[in-house]
């Protein structure tokens, strides 16, 4: 099946949206009861962490932990915003720098001026969106307009900043009280309105997950091998400490097969990450890898991660020959939504 597919559709009684992109299973976004990327708390802050740099801060969805803060004293109050799903056990991750992002338009409170997104190179297009921003944005809370500004109304770009710039200000301005939920983080549905821009078919009927074929990629998904081709595979395995990335070439016994395996490995890597919701440490240890390889295969994942939307740094290789990276967790591991 050729071209792009939407489906919006529920897991149970979860709601979830996947992106297959010729009929491939690209992306795909599940809800939890863990509190959502995105929420905005009233938070108070508590016992700061000596030595770490760090502070706990009560919010209404349990205990946050927000770093490298200082002249925050306990009971004061203080608006923050999660940035990411946290490790069993762990505070929700939250940061200071809040911003209000739509399909448009981001808010940033605290950071003024008026940018547009530099993937947008048209000199005329740009001087249009910043004509509309100029026309809409008024205060000290900076802007940014999305690349999907590119092919949307004016009417539509104006709508979004000005719903966002309204938000904003009503947030911004009620700092004073105890802890409390200010803004709910976005669900699936309206993230995939939010993030998935590109024109696409959209399918929104009951049982869509199942015609787009997006049941048995999960199923799929609950394996922790992943078929290469020729033979090769690699296993994506979450571990308390990091995810381990195990990659094989199988019966290819020929002296390119690991070259090959570990090509084919990094293309995939970062679309599995994404699809398991996995991030934190990953270690990769790639099929018989000599040096002479190792810069064809970092370009092959360097690549890869260039088309993925999840932050994600290469580190770089270790003494004994395996390749590291630092992914933020935005998404939900897939195994603690699945069972």
């Amino acid at each position: 099946m050729k071209g792009r597919t939407i489906a919006l559709d529920h897991l149970g009684d979860v709601e979830a949206a996947a992106l297959i992109v010729d009929g491939v299973l690209q992306d795909l976004l599940i809800d939890s009861d863990l509190p959502r990327p995105g929420t905005i708390y009233r938070a108070i802050a508590e016992r700061p962490m000596k030595g770490q740099g760090g502070v706990f801060l009560r919010s209404p969805d349990g205990p946050c932990y927000l770093r490298q803060i200082k002249g925050l004293s306990p009971g004061q109050p203080l608006l923050v915003q999660v940035t990411g799903y946290a490790e069993p056990g762990k505070a929700i991750p939250v940061t200071p720098k809040v911003l209000f992002k739509s399909r448009y338009a981001i808010v940033t409170p605290g950071a003024p001026g008026l940018n547009v997104s530099r993937s947008i190179k048209d000199d005329d297009l740009r001087d249009t969106l910043l004509e509309i921003a100029h026309e809409e944005m008024s205060g000290e809370a900076g802007l940014i307009l999305r690349s999907s500004c590119a092919a949307a109304a004016r009417d539509d770009i104006a709508e979004d900043i000005r719903s966002m710039a309204a938000l904003a200000a009503q947030v911004m301005t009620d700092a004073e009280g105890d802890a409390e939920t200010l803004v709910e983080g976005d669900g699936p549905h309206a993230l995939a309105w939010r993030d998935w821009t590109d024109p696409a078919e959209i399918a929104t009927e009951a049982g869509s997950f199942e015609v787009h074929g997006v049941l048995d990629a999960l199923e799929a998904l609950r394996s922790d091998r992943v078929p290469l081709g020729g033979g090769a595979s690699m296993h994506v395995e979450p571990t308390r400490a990091l995810v381990a990335v195990d990659v094989n070439t199988g019966g290819d016994t020929s002296p390119a097969a690991g070259l090959k395996a570990n090509m084919a490995a990094m293309k995939d890597l970062p679309r599995q990450l994404r699809l398991r919701g996995l991030g934190g440490q990953i270690t990769v240890d790639p099929a018989p890898c000599p040096k002479k390889d190792r810069r064809q295969v970092e370009s092959a994942l360097r690549a890869a991660l260039r088309a993925d939307w999840i932050e994600t740094t290469l580190v770089g290789w270790t003494p004994m020959g395996n390749l590291e990276l630092q992914r933020k967790r935005d998404r939900i591991a897939l195994s603690e939504v699945l069972g």
